[in-house]
């Protein structure tokens, strides 16, 4: 259980520049450029990190490639490689509080959802994929008497990860892991806006065994660094998650250079339906208010769109107003906060953007839609709630990414599998019934990735998390995470 002390123990301390972390080593950017890092929380200067040059990552990159080529982690026996990695999540355990109070200071992410989703949750993905090590085998193909046919997996060698700003520890381990347990050499590139939890994590790497130059960790600007991680030669595996049109950008470097395999995650305009045979409704709007504003909705499964079969629309929708009027809003650094941060001024004036336009387009503003906390110098948004009853507003259509909720009402299942499929995402999906046949009829009509069933959210790293249509390809979570980090190759022997 989180305690209010140990929290405030840790949360004033000074924060050191922060540098690349390249071959082992702290290095600063090539040029000495910084980024000032400035907290949600106020509105003040937390510390600076390292502005990285194109220098700077080619250097990262060629670093992992040697370090690949040498062996020193690639060619490690599997139970070496998982006792280091395992050693990893016991250090991350250790450091648990210290990481999620240094990433909400950073990025604003609620304390209480910031240690059970961030570092708790880093320290179970890395043990989940350092089992993983020595139990994954190749195959023996079903071939004729005369010829043995072997399928072998192997690393494919320096994997590139873009990891975003609001779960950097989280996502950054569901892609760090898997990577390394299938013996790759890695470069990672933080947000920008939220590096410093994940750079530490990565240092515990190193404290646990990991070999120079098998983790690197490079700071800096998307426009700079991240752009070339993806046009570099010598990456051969690129995973992103993040928005649609860094996503794009991402596959034309590819093609622009060594046509490297590129696994894209860019978010959701999620639908979360309720229908009127609906079994317990309290839980069901408690999960709708949690599932869009806790994080100030920054999730990618956020469940931004609210659609709700007509008879019981009014009675629900001022039940998940009424609900989301209890949440506590505030310093994400208290353990009570429900409802955190905006990440950043720019993501505020987005957000608020998105309000505006949809008040232009005629939708009804039911909650919210305004700054809040203004006297803390922070990026604090009110929980907002949007009534649209059409299709094409901005509202249904556009990805906020805040803590904005549309919503929407339905006369039968058909309608509601014609809303819940209008947009171009297909990251998840939500759904309250008591009717089994329902159920698992709407699983079959959505078009998304994962599709939640009287629950939202939640789901542990034993399945995979892939969207479809502009949320992306490839997955992360599960063992299926691991086909994107190996090579299959084919023996062919003859008897």
């Amino acid at each position: 259980m989180l305690e209010q002390a140990a929290i405030d123990n840790i949360k004033t301390k000074i924060i050191e520049p922060v540098n690349h972390l390249i071959n082992g080593q702290s290095m600063p950017a090539s040029d000495g450029a910084r980024i000032t890092v400035t907290s949600p929380i106020n509105g003040e200067q937390l510390t600076t990190i390292a502005a990285g040059t194109t220098d700077d990552m080619n250097t990262a990159i060629e670093v992992a490639r040697q370090t690949f080529e040498n062996g020193d982690w690639s060619k490690m026996s599997p139970n070496s490689r998982k006792n280091i990695m395992l050693k990893w999540a016991d250090l991350i355990y250790q450091h648990a509080l210290e990481l999620a109070v240094l990433g909400v200071r950073d990025n604003g992410t609620e304390i209480s959802m910031a240690f059970k989703a961030e570092s708790m949750s880093a320290v179970e993905t890395i043990k989940y994929y350092a089992e993983a090590i020595n139990k994954t085998y190749g195959e023996i193909a079903p071939t004729n008497n005369d010829t043995l046919g072997l399928v072998h997996r192997e690393p494919i060698g320096v994997v590139g990860a873009i990891i975003p700003w609001n779960f950097p520890l989280m996502i950054g381990a569901w892609k760090i892991a898997p990577a390394l347990a299938c013996g790759n050499s890695v470069v990672v590139k933080p947000s920008e806006s939220a590096s410093l939890a994940l750079l530490k994590l990565c240092q515990l790497g190193l404290e646990a065994g990991l070999p120079n130059g098998v983790l690197n960790v490079v700071t800096g600007r998307g426009t700079v660094v991240g752009e070339a991680m993806a046009l570099s030669h010598y990456v051969d595996v690129l995973t992103f998650t993040g928005s649609g049109n860094t996503g794009r950008r991402l596959l034309e470097y590819s093609a622009r250079s060594n046509l490297k395999r590129v696994y894209l995650e860019l978010g959701g305009k999620s639908p979360h339906i309720i229908f009127n045979d609906v079994k317990d409704i309290d839980k069901a709007v408690a999960a709708v208010a949690n599932g869009i504003f806790r994080n100030s909705g920054q999730v990618c499964v956020a469940g931004s769109r609210l659609l709700v079969e007509a008879d019981i629309y009014d009675e629900f929708i001022q039940r998940v107003i009424n609900f989301t009027k209890t949440m506590k809003r505030g310093d994400p650094l208290s353990v009570d906060t429900q409802i955190g941060c905006v990440h950043s001024e720019e993501q505020m004036r987005y957000n608020l953007n998105c309000v505006e336009q949809a008040q232009e387009e005629g939708c009804e503003i039911l909650m919210g839609g305004k700054r809040d906390n203004i006297e803390t110098g922070g990026t604090y948004m009110e929980p907002t709630i949007i009534s649209s009853a059409n299709l094409n507003d901005s509202i249904i259509q556009r990805e906020v990414f805040g803590p904005v909720l549309a919503v929407s009402k339905f006369i039968d299942e058909k309608e509601a599998i014609s809303l819940a499929n209008c947009t171009e995402f297909g990251l998840a999906a939500g759904l309250w019934t008591s009717d089994l046949s329902k159920a698992h009829r709407m699983i079959r009509a959505i078009h998304s990735g994962v599709v939640h069933v009287n629950t939202y959210g939640g789901s542990d790293i034993t399945v995979p998390l892939g969207g479809i249509k502009q949320s992306g390809n490839g997955h992360d979570k599960s063992l299926h995470a691991l086909d994107k980090y190996c090579d299959l190759k084919t023996a062919w022997v003859a008897l």
